[in-house]
């Protein structure tokens, strides 16, 4: 099939903006719980109205610090409860978020406040101050800069309580398709470019999606927030949570999600496969380290039986037994991990892969894979209750067309795909052909609709022979592996198909303990280590019998050092920057080539 159109469930009116169902629900629901913050080790709720009331007062605030209808305005900080705040409040003054992940350099905060021409800027933390401090000689329009741990919002606060501002008029003003956010992309490869999505594209996007979702998105469901909300995917979400009425809590550390999983106990996760990806390898290290290892395996395969059985007439008395056993001895165990009442997840931001979503749905938790770009603000298909497909990315969300070119790129059309890039006429112009968006993205749609993301056009590896081959399902596979952090696989224009492996630091002191070596071992001694080297061998193995032989890894190395955020080789949703990691190790990628030998 090459174009398929679902229309559309929900009819954007042209005063219906981000903020537009806060106000309603703070005049109909304001006793409702709509967040949960951090107080004395559990949580605290807080309601529709202290919201709402919080949200106008910084928005007055800002108001009376000079901040116009339509001026930008950056927020630098981690996911917490303040960060939705100002984001709601910036709306609600009429103005325009700029958000800027957390770990961005100095450099590239300067970029995001200077080509985005922000006025003010909201940091979260006295460094993040003192980042914007260095670079703001060079944004010349930035009059003000609160920072959230100094107070900050306070500040904002007081001036608000006092304004004589009338911030309903303020925010009644703005209409659908005045702009939401400038979205600066994370820039795996060249400088970010910013994504211009107005509040039409937003509400489009989410309200197109809630009707299909009710079995996450209602009044009495919870989620944590941990995503970075400066990615549109953590974004999106949190704008259908204020929506359905949504209790949400945050946090900001990855180490400490599995306690505050333990305390806040959702109902649903929005997670991106990494996520998914650790809490299987942390269950399987835990049983190995056990010595239940064997157990484990065996719930996996049966979960996965079940999993797959739900698709073709449903599981047999025999596996139902069997899975029943497993439910007790393992299953259960494995969701609690995760609050023990969350029983569905919604994952995002690259592919999730068949095994991890027939595992997960074996064990109780249904993930809803979907796809998107911060161009489709962003979510373009996904998987839902009633039209479910392990293997794709569901189909097209309500309201949206895709369609095949000829060279098999994804084209989309939708009111949620953006209008251009801030301050970038040629890219826009070379993102669309005929009023569709050129997503880069390869993918296929099957008979009935559903798709399916075959590789990254600028990702497609062509061998010397001429052989295509798509990375990311390689990769995919060879991250699975416990002792696998991230895989990069190369060979444009090379004789064969390598692949460059780094090891995962939390994974390695377990695995240095398994394979009797010292708990100081390096990244840089394992390098040449033969242990090492046949446990990737494995994954890479693994990965091989999902391709030809002329599409499969013929040799790779292992990297002296895990690729990070903090080195800036890995963006904050995880996705490896290719060009940063293969400019940096181009001598161990040559040393490939060149050694004339491959590993069996």
């Amino acid at each position: 099939m090459r174009e398929f159109s679902v229309p559309p469930v929900f009819d954007n009116a042209d005063d219906h903006t981000t903020t537009t169902d806060l106000w309603a629900h703070a005049d109909n629901y304001p006793d409702h719980p709509l967040f949960a913050v951090p107080e004395g080790g559990g949580w605290r709720d807080v309601t529709v109205a202290e919201f709402h009331a919080q949200v106008a007062t910084v928005a007055r605030g800002l108001a009376e610090a000079g901040v116009g209808p339509g001026d930008r305005v950056g927020l630098l900080s981690k996911t917490r409860y303040e960060w939705t705040l100002c984001d709601y409040a910036i709306w609600a003054a009429g103005a325009v978020t700029v958000p800027i992940y957390d770990s961005s350099s100095a450099e590239q905060v300067k970029w995001v406040l200077s080509d985005s021409g922000a006025v003010a800027c909201i940091a979260e933390t006295t460094e993040h101050a003192a980042t914007v401090a260095s670079v703001r000689d060079d944004i010349p329009a930035l009059a003000n800069v609160w920072t959230i741990d100094e107070g900050g919002l306070d500040t904002l606060t007081e001036s608000g309580k006092g304004s004589e501002i009338d911030i309903d008029a303020r925010r009644s003003a703005v209409k659908a398709d005045d702009l939401a956010t400038i979205v600066y992309t994370s820039g795996t490869t060249g400088r970010p470019k910013g994504c211009v999505l107005t509040h039409r594209n937003l509400v489009s996007d989410i309200c197109n999606i809630l009707p299909e979702l009710q079995s996450m998105f209602s009044h009495d469901s919870t989620t944590l927030m941990f995503l970075p909300l400066a990615h549109v995917l953590a974004r999106i979400i949190q704008i259908g949570c204020v929506q359905s009425r949504v209790k949400v809590g945050h946090i900001s550390d990855y180490k400490v999600l599995v306690e505050n999983l333990a305390t806040y106990r959702p109902t649903f996760l929005v997670a991106v496969p990494r996520v998914f990806e650790k809490v299987y390898n942390g269950a399987e290290q835990k049983a190995t380290d056990g010595g239940k290892d064997k157990i484990f395996h065996a719930a996996e395969r049966t979960a996965i039986e079940y999993s797959k059985a739900l698709d073709t007439g449903g599981p047999g008395l025999g596996l139902r037994i069997k899975h029943a056993i497993f439910d007790k001895l393992v299953y259960s165990k494995l969701r609690t991990v995760v609050g023990g009442k969350c029983d569905r997840a919604i994952s995002g931001g690259a592919p999730l892969g068949e095994r991890l979503a027939h595992f997960f749905r074996g064990v109780g938790i249904t993930i809803y894979e979907g796809y998107g770009l911060t161009e489709t603000s962003p979510v373009v298909s996904l998987n839902i209750d009633k039209a479910h497909r392990i293997g794709s990315v569901g189909k097209p969300i309500p309201s949206t067309s895709i369609k095949i070119a000829d060279d098999k790129e994804l084209l989309v059309k939708g009111p949620q795909v953006f209008g251009g890039y801030w301050n970038n006429d040629t890219a826009t112009a070379e993102s669309f052909v005929d009023g569709w968006y050129k997503t880069g993205d390869q993918a296929e749609i099957d008979e009935d609709g559903y798709l399916k993301i075959t590789g990254r056009s600028k990702e497609i590896i062509v061998t010397a022979a001429g052989k295509n081959v798509a990375p990311a399902p390689l990769e995919d596979v060879i991250r699975a592996h416990p002792l696998v952090g991230q895989c990069l696989v190369l060979g444009d224009g090379k004789p064969f198909v390598s692949a460059l492996v780094a090891l995962d630091p939390e994974a390695l002191p377990g695995w240095l303990e398994r394979a009797g070596k010292p708990a100081d071992t390096t990244f840089e001694q394992l390098v040449d280590d033969p242990d090492a080297i046949a446990a990737v061998q494995e994954a890479v193995d693994s990965a091989n019998q999902t391709v030809s032989k002329a599409e499969s890894i013929k040799t790779f190395t292992l990297l002296p050092a895990p690729l990070s955020e903090e080195s800036g080789e890995v963006t904050p949703k995880q996705s490896v920057k290719r060009n940063v990691v293969l400019e940096k190790y181009a001598e161990a990628y040559e040393a490939m080539y060149t050694r004339q030998k491959t590993r069996k």
